[in-house]
């Protein structure tokens, strides 16, 4: 029996399900189906981490580290392993012991847990505390603009695009501009109004607001490189008279009331818990009649949380402390703030087409993103992107635009009665 064959044995024994994948092992021996995406273990070290850890985290640090890649289609291979990746893990009190472990022995598998990669994140202090909202923001946007640029492109716009078109020459960049300007129809910006852009990103929502709708625009983030990169934006474009670009917390916000509130790809940074105080904020920051257009990742079908919550890939290289709701909580947490729920929009295949395109960014420029961060930051975010596309393929995960109003004291909106009137 070849190495192959013995890891897939040694694999489907930890894991506690058939292997679907094709496996290659350090010594070029090969197993598994023929058709499939190759799993390929380059170093005895990655089923070490998985032995450690045998679920979605093990997984992770074994790719990221490059310890374990995949050959073939990336999202073939991620679709075949979702049951493994998304599961909840095997149960460690029934895995087989003896057996295991004698094969385990003989291969040279069994050792001391290696080292998380340098890439994985161990947060400090209290969880949604300002300073550790601060840590969390940095980790995972502090990465270099450049990098950023080539896996979003030159719209530099991060979060899902609204693609309106199917033509060769409609791409990107078009689609991320159709997102902008959906947005503001929405929020129904007309020149002299001010909008708050929380989590303002590089800047470019803001920058199309202020140069296309004639609006003044304050815009908060806590990632010095977003906003060193969109206050240069804004000078090129001859708009800072119109644009100011902070590194401010949302709790710290004083100078209202503002005409209009964007909180595009924010709000999955709050958390559920601080979640309704988030709420207030906006809604006191906001002027009577005045709009706000959430745009947040929203759980689908949730289920009950574990007793014990295993730590994912996303929660420990992407995302820290990020937090999902289902849509339904979210706007019932939004109307308990005061907003009147006028509008929801689900985005959630326009997502998935979006993260596509910034996989095939990535990969297109993958020598220059590698060299711009390491090698394992590079892998984190080919993982983290195509997994996610699968994801919102699935229906495992949605995204939506829901707008809000703060009625006037008499129950008045001042918002048409049809889409088409605040749309048009």
């Amino acid at each position: 029996m070849t190495t192959a064959h013995k890891l897939i044995d040694l694999l489907e024994n930890l894991l506690q399900a058939p292997l679907p994948v094709r496996l290659r092992a350090w010594d070029g021996s090969e197993a598994g189906p023929p058709d499939a995406p190759v799993l390929v273990v380059r170093h005895r070290r990655a089923l070490r981490r998985l032995m450690w850890q045998p679920t979605e985290l093990g997984l992770a640090r074994a790719y990221v580290s490059g310890d374990l890649d995949v050959e073939g289609d990336l999202y073939d291979a991620l679709r075949r392993l979702a049951t493994l990746i998304w599961g909840s893990g095997p149960d460690a009190r029934a895995l087989p012991k003896a057996t295991v472990l004698a094969e385990l022995v003989r291969l040279g598998i069994v050792g001391p847990q290696p080292k998380p990669p340098a890439e994985e994140i161990a947060m400090q202090g209290t969880r949604h505390s300002k300073r550790r909202d601060r840590q969390a923001i940095s980790h995972h946007y502090d990465v270099g603009n450049d990098f950023y640029r080539i896996v979003l492109g030159e719209s530099m716009v991060y979060s899902c695009a609204y693609w309106t078109g199917d033509s060769p020459e409609y791409g990107l960049a078009d689609a991320q501009r159709d997102k902008l300007d959906l947005i503001c129809r929405k929020l129904e910006l007309k020149p002299g109004m001010r909008l708050l852009d929380v989590g303002c990103g590089w800047g470019s929502l803001a920058l199309h607001a202020a140069r296309e709708y004639g609006v003044d625009v304050v815009g908060i983030t806590l990632s010095t490189e977003q906003a060193d990169y969109a206050r240069k934006q804004i000078a090129e474009a001859g708009l800072t008279a119109h644009v100011e670009i902070r590194v401010q917390d949302y709790r710290d916000v004083e100078d209202g009331p503002f005409d209009a509130i964007s909180s595009v790809g924010m709000a999955e940074h709050v958390g559920t818990g601080p979640y309704a105080d988030y709420a207030a904020i906006l809604f006191a920051l906001l002027k009577p009649g005045g709009r706000l257009l959430n745009h947040q990742i929203a759980a689908l079908h949730p289920e009950p949380a574990p007793a014990r919550k295993q730590r994912s890939f996303i929660d420990a290289y992407v995302f820290p402390d990020g937090e999902l709701a289902p849509v339904g909580t979210t706007a019932t947490l939004l109307e308990e703030a005061g907003f009147e729920v006028r509008d929801v929009q689900a985005l959630r295949e326009h997502y998935a087409r979006t993260l596509r395109a910034w996989v095939a960014n990535l990969e297109d420029d993958w020598s220059t993103a590698v060299r711009l961060t390491t090698p394992g930051r590079a892998r984190v975010w080919r993982l983290y992107m195509a997994a996610s596309a699968i994801a919102f393929e699935q229906a495992r995960i949605g995204v939506n635009q829901i707008l809000c109003v703060k009625t006037k004291r008499d129950g008045t909106s001042d918002m048409a009665l049809t889409r088409a009137g605040w749309l048009a």
